[in-house]
């Protein structure tokens, strides 16, 4: 992991459990000005070490940076360059996102573009792009960039795809790669996701939303999910990477297996843009399939690491789809947002909070849900308010539910070697 709590899995993971925030003052652009100043920003990645080892990176964007950060801590931990793997076996499985534009040269271009009667000159906005926009750079900003440098940094000539399916992308991407898995596609696969929204456009775009929490005096308490006065999501950025292997595979060459994916549903809403389906019937779906995939039951889930965004109709109902599928078991199992901690890192989410729950599975201990001061009487489930709670968990899902209303659920399931 690349995240606002850390640059790496064990850092991320200690401050998740320790219930640290990482949401500060936007410091990536001058964010004066803007209803919402606070983002959930990496910090202390070092790119000049990434572009002086390899030159084709120089104009990359902050998403691609931390891809191959996070790339290159889960293909250590994976031990897989001491052992002899086929590049034509190996695929990749993304959802990568965009990095930011080039904002600064695009703002100069349109300033020096006014004719002297106030109306923009298109000819002189034409003629300052070609002079001004670094075609490289605008290149480096398109998503199947961060994946196409992943594919040549580890020599990966199998199938390779990246899915942008807003803030279910890395979920999503997670899921297919399971498929290729399952149908003999590759034997192997890098998966995961990247991203950063952190940039004048992003902040502008969702705030024109009004999805943004304005806590700006108390960013550390602004990303509240679940709880009565939450009032919008915190934007964040980073990076999730998961190696996902076909189990024979990986017993031959005796990788250390934190747990297996034994599900994965897929829905849409077909409802609105920015809103799910009020009853959570697409959501519903997509968790039940998870759990038929992996042939599991309600009782047989531990825990719930939820979608949690911290807006004020998404937590309502995703609280609805949990009460729609287990039931009566709804009440007992613990749910928690790590979004609390992280803020939203969009695309990147999915496969960070895939990864919470492979360390709750490994460590018996599930991450809180901060900033939960007073309940709402329309989401009453347990969200593990606060501290963290030990207790055994073998089995959990991930949920994850995109703009555009893509419901995407993984079933995650202990490894008994």
């Amino acid at each position: 992991m690349v995240t606002p709590l850390g640059l790496s899995v064990r850092e991320t993971w200690a401050n998740l459990l320790a219930g640290k925030s990482g949401i500060g003052p936007i410091s990536v652009f001058d964010a004066a000005g803007f209803p919402t100043r606070i983002a959930g920003e990496v910090r202390g990645l070092d790119f000049e070490r990434w572009k002086i080892k390899d030159p084709a990176l120089r104009e990359a964007g902050r998403a691609t940076f931390f891809a191959l950060e996070a790339a290159e801590e889960a293909f250590r931990d994976s031990r897989l360059r001491l052992f002899s793997t086929k590049p034509e076996r190996f695929g990749i499985y993304f959802g990568a996102g965009d990095s930011g534009h080039d904002f600064d040269a695009f703002v100069d271009t349109i300033a020096s573009s006014w004719g002297p009667d106030g109306i923009l000159d298109k000819d002189k906005y034409v003629s300052g792009s070609l002079e001004r926009l670094n075609p490289l750079r605008e290149l480096e900003h398109q998503p199947f960039m961060t994946v196409t440098h992943l594919a040549r940094h580890f020599d990966i000539r199998g199938p390779v795809a990246n899915c942008l399916t807003a803030c279910a992308a890395s979920s999503q991407a997670m899921g297919e790669a399971y498929e290729w898995i399952k149908e003999g596609s590759a034997d192997i696969v890098m998966s995961g996701g990247s991203h950063s929204m952190i940039y004048p456009l992003g902040i502008a775009g969702f705030s024109v939303l009004t999805v943004l929490s304005k806590r700006n005096e108390t960013p550390e308490k602004a990303s509240r999910p679940f709880e009565k006065n939450r009032d919008g999501f915190v934007m964040a950025e980073g990076a999730g990477v998961v190696i996902l292997e076909e189990l024979s595979h990986a017993l031959r060459r005796r990788a250390k297996i934190y747990g297996e994916i034994v599900g994965y549903g897929s829905t849409a809403d077909a409802y609105r843009l920015t809103d799910m389906d009020p009853e959570g019937r697409s959501g519903a779906e997509a968790v039940r399939r998870a759990l038929e995939k992996g042939g599991l039951k309600p009782e047989d889930i531990d825990y719930i690491n939820a979608h949690g965004t911290a807006t004020s109709v998404n937590d309502a109902i995703e609280t609805r789809v949990i009460k729609k599928v287990f039931q009566e078991n709804a009440a007992r199992i613990p749910v928690s947002s790590i979004k609390s901690m992280l803020g939203h890192m969009i695309a990147a989410a999915g496969v960070v909070e895939a990864i919470t729950c492979l360390m709750a599975m490994r460590d018996s201990v599930v991450p809180p849900t901060i900033n939960f001061d007073e309940p709402d009487p329309e989401c009453d489930l347990d969200y593990v308010p606060n501290k963290a709670r030990r207790m055994p968990v073998r089995t959990a899902i991930s949920n994850s539910f995109g703009f555009g209303g893509q419901n995407i659920c993984l079933a995650l399931r202990h490894y008994d070697y």
